[in-house]
């Protein structure tokens, strides 16, 4: 009932609402150009590895995200906002004339483009979003966000691929520009009190470190961001492993598809009770009951049995955001809007770096030994770090005041 009630009560707050809603018709078409964008170079060459160039061009600029998230701070974000939404859509036409392997640098750079103003685009958003919603929401917005992005990531590969399969690459590319159109038009309408920067008195670089010294002066930011970006180390691993688990229940690939599925039906439930979660336990206890879950998951997952695989995907896909949206709603509620977007591209540098090592790491480690052993050590390892993690109730004498709050 309560969880129910604070839905509600997010998305009767206009603000809220336009947010999640621009969310999911911006998430809609870039879950489909990255499904497609690897199966249209797949087509145009035959080379899986430019194919797999696409998530990594996509991907790379997130390891710059402390100076472009400086840019969030050096300028108003709603315009901002609009600004990368309208620039990403007019990139996207261009894509229409892309029909051999002659057109593969534009394709690619818009793509890295895409990335990078995607860094951006995140920080922006978040930093906006901190000043548009009221305190007390950002955890039950945070948690629908969460519900909205693995909502749509449940329908959009497949609605890519259709699109794709009838009338190519260009058609995706298309879908997507429309939908970077229509968030525009939504983050136009939100209603927000923005006053512009504060006037530089340093340097780029000085800059950008300010947005990691903030995270580094606030213990409590700095243990729930490190613990996340542990975790979606091991998530990195384990993720690197799945075709291996389906091959060892004598399924085809094809059965990927169901754990993926049933990864993010775990990721939509949770994301729907986190801000409830968040003030019932608040954002340590909360964090530390993801990592937990995740770990004991990922060590069951060995086991050879269908049920057991999947009921351990959802569980995966439970566990994994309650550290994100832990980490990303306190860096919200604890950091100073004028090093805001600083912080949160810094934040998420972190948290998601790892999961590209860890998916290298799992590549590598799973051609060398058999998968459930590296499962089992995998999820007890989580579980060892976990308990010598600051955050950890072995760790900590006493709930200190500030984890009460729900941030």
């Amino acid at each position: 009932m309560t969880t129910t009630w604070t839905v509600s009560r997010v998305l009767r707050d206009r603000s809220a609402a336009l947010y999640l809603a621009a969310v999911v018709v911006s998430g809609l078409g870039t879950s489909a150009l990255w499904l497609a964008a690897g199966v249209w170079v797949k087509d145009l060459t035959g080379s899986d590895g430019l194919a797999a160039l696409c998530t990594f061009a996509l991907w790379a600029p997130s390891l710059a995200g402390p100076p472009l998230g400086t840019l969030a701070d050096r300028t108003r974000r709603k315009p901002l906002l609009i600004s990368i939404d309208l620039l990403l859509a007019g990139l996207l036409l261009t894509l229409l004339t892309v029909d051999s392997p002659a057109g593969l640098w534009l394709l690619f750079t818009v793509l890295l483009v895409y990335g990078t103003a995607s860094v951006v685009h995140e920080a922006a958003k978040s930093a906006l979003v901190a000043a548009a919603v009221a305190p007390e929401l950002l955890g039950d917005f945070n948690g629908l966000r969460t519900t909205a992005v693995e909502g749509v990531k449940l329908v959009a590969p497949l609605a890519g691929a259709g699109l794709y399969a009838a009338y190519g690459g260009p058609s995706v590319a298309l879908l997507d520009a429309m939908t970077f159109v229509g968030a525009a038009v939504l983050y136009a309408c939100v209603r927000v009190r923005e006053s512009g920067p504060e006037p530089a008195t340093s340097g780029w670089w000085e800059q950008t470190a300010e947005g990691a010294r903030s995270l580094r002066r606030d213990a409590r930011l700095r243990h729930l961001v490190l613990a996340g970006g542990t975790t979606m180390l091991f998530a990195g691993v384990n993720g690197a492993l799945i075709y291996a688990v389906v091959d060892g229940l004598g399924r085809s690939p094809a059965f990927v598809g169901v754990l993926y599925a049933a990864q993010g039906a775990g990721s939509v439930a949770v994301g729907v009770a986190s801000g409830a979660a968040l003030r019932r336990l608040g954002a340590r206890r909360f964090a530390v009951a993801g990592m937990a879950l995740t770990g004991v998951a990922v060590a069951l997952r060995a086991v050879p049995s269908d049920a057991v695989v999947v009921a351990c995907s959802a569980a995966i896909g439970a566990g994994l955001p309650c550290v994100l949206i832990a980490a990303l709603t306190a860096v919200q509620a604890g950091t100073p809007q004028r090093t805001l977007g600083r912080a949160v591209a810094t934040a998420n540098t972190l948290l998601f770096a790892p999961n590209a090592v860890g998916l290298a790491a799992g590549a590598l480690l799973v051609e060398l030994v058999d998968h459930r052993l590296l499962l089992v050590i995998l999820g007890l390892g989580q579980l060892v770090v976990l308990a010598q993690s600051p955050l950890s109730p072995l760790r900590t004498a006493s709930r200190s005041p500030s984890d009460a709050n729900p941030a």
